[in-house]
């Protein structure tokens, strides 16, 4: 694996230990300064912009009823400055497919762009080891 792909997957995993540990200063950390970012959570409206995506992650993060999660699955795209990775997210009561989008921010992978959603019944009755195959 080439080495940008494995920077990218650490990335990547900063980001959903960040997210399972609850702590809003890592997952602010993660996020590019310079670059325009973007977040789209389950059933929310995009959001735009580092203040408003920040303060969302803080109130998802420092809430009661902040979920617990795992990644899995995780593929990733790298070309120069800019990488995505597709996975899987487990969560209490089901899987979201997720794409997260880096880009290289002063010489380090630093996330732009997040995006999940549910993934068919079908697919997350699959507990196998493959990835679950039928997408909504």
């Amino acid at each position: 694996m080439p080495h940008d792909d494995l920077d990218v997957l650490a990335a990547n995993a900063a980001f959903y230990r960040a997210f399972a540990d609850h702590d809003a200063d890592a997952m602010e950390a993660l996020w590019a300064q310079r670059d325009a970012v973007a977040c789209i959570h389950p059933g929310w409206q995009a959001l735009h912009g580092r203040d408003e995506v920040m303060a969302s992650w803080r109130s998802i993060l420092d809430g009661p009823d902040a979920p617990e999660i795992s990644c899995s699955h995780a593929a990733v795209y790298a070309s120069d400055d800019v990488a995505f990775v597709v996975c899987v997210e487990k969560l209490q009561g089901g899987m979201l497919a997720a794409t997260n989008v880096f880009m290289r921010e002063a010489g380090e992978w630093r996330m732009v762009h997040h995006h999940a959603g549910p993934i068919a019944r079908a697919a997350m009755e699959d507990d196998g080891d493959d990835p679950p195959t039928m997408l909504n």
